[in-house]
């Protein structure tokens, strides 16, 4: 889609003159575009995003969420002392109308960051520092927020990480089954009847007030870190938008199941995919180092269980969408959310069968 970008870049309060505007970063919500501009002291680069209305239809909660959570980091990173403590955290940069995003004439929001300079992220893992490095950036990162003034956040997507749910939204496309899929997946959904059990541990200990619910990010992926290109430790958690309350195990989880296997989320090869503790081991390092005290001894006993029940929710969602025809995740060949939840179900076996020495590093750690 072609966008009038000078028209669009010149309702924020930025600095300098577009000289460049190009597709930028491998996410698939929005669209992102880093932008050139040309100013007085040189060259001045900003992240410009039209945000995914179907996704977020509302702007107003989303961006405030943003904008609270970005500058209590950015204070936190100022009383610590951090030299460039600026570059080290995202900044909402107002538009003229003094709103944190605009809408143009065809309705669409768009936003715009400063751009992290100095790095850079990486979508699959080069070594295992990369894999600490980043842990420790989304350990650091809730514990920075755990002081957030109230109000609490917004729940900008309700019952993203919730199992039970999850499992009954499920039940609910296996019922249906509108395209007669459910026959090509009866070990999985044999696999996730067999376990769905799992779904029902965190919520109990939620409710039995041992769990705390706390600021989270919920999407942490290592792509969601920038790395220095300098020294290969993080400057900055980025992707904002899904900041909400949450339990922090479920961004652990999360961690473990996007970095300890050396393996695609749609692996074909289902012999890849399988648990590396030197991985493990480096990822729980790195959030126990950046998140320091503040989780509980519930929390940390159940950091290992963490990554089998998100695993196990992201394979439900897979084959939930697999069964009601491809209507949430972007497929990109036939059959590519059951080959999605195969891959997450074999994780979670895998995770299964390491518990006891998993369990033992977080002993150790």
């Amino acid at each position: 889609m072609e966008y009038d970008f000078p028209s669009i870049l010149r309702r924020f309060a930025l600095e300098g003159e577009p000289r460049k505007v190009e597709p930028f970063g491998s996410g698939h919500i929005h669209e992102t575009f880093a932008v050139t501009n040309t100013a007085p002291g040189g060259e001045v680069r900003y992240i410009l995003q039209r945000i995914n209305k179907n996704i977020f239809p509302e702007p107003e909660p989303l961006q405030e969420n943003i904008q609270r959570v970005t500058a209590h980091l950015e204070r936190k990173l100022r009383d610590r002392g951090i030299p460039d403590y600026r570059n080290r955290v995202l900044r909402l940069f107002p538009s003229l109308d003094g709103k944190t995003y605009h809408v143009d004439e065809t309705g669409h929001f768009w936003r715009v960051y400063n751009m992290i300079e100095g790095g850079r992220t990486y979508d699959r893992l080069e070594n295992l520092e990369q894999a600490f490095q980043a842990a420790k950036a989304f350990g650091l990162f809730q514990a920075d927020l755990q002081d957030l003034p109230a109000p609490p956040l917004h729940e900008i997507l309700p019952r993203f990480h919730d199992g039970p749910w999850r499992h009954q939204q499920f039940k609910a496309a296996l019922e249906s089954d509108p395209l007669n899929r459910a026959a090509k997946a009866r070990e999985e959904i044999a696999f996730l009847e067999e376990n769905a059990g799992i779904f029902q541990v965190l919520p109990r200990l939620q409710a039995e007030g041992k769990i705390p619910v706390r600021v989270t990010h919920n999407d942490t992926k290592i792509n969601n870190v920038v790395l220095s290109d300098a020294t290969g430790e993080a400057l900055a958690v980025i992707d904002l938008d899904t900041v909400m309350p949450g339990l922090s195990l479920f961004d652990f989880g999360d961690i473990v199941r996007t970095t300890v296997s050396n393996s695609d989320e749609d692996e074909m090869d289902l012999e890849k995919v399988r648990v590396d503790l030197d991985r493990f081991s480096a990822v729980l390092r790195g959030f126990l180092e950046g998140a320091g005290s503040f989780l509980n001894e519930t929390e940390r006993s159940h950091l290992v269980f963490s990554g089998k029940v998100i695993t196990l929710t992201i394979g439900t969602r897979f084959l939930t969408d697999y069964l009601a025809g491809d209507v949430y995740f972007h497929v990109h060949r036939p059959d590519h959310n059951l080959h999605r939840a195969r891959t997450q179900f074999k994780l979670v076996q895998s995770i299964m069968e390491n518990e006891e020495a998993m369990n033992r590093l977080v002993e150790e750690v």
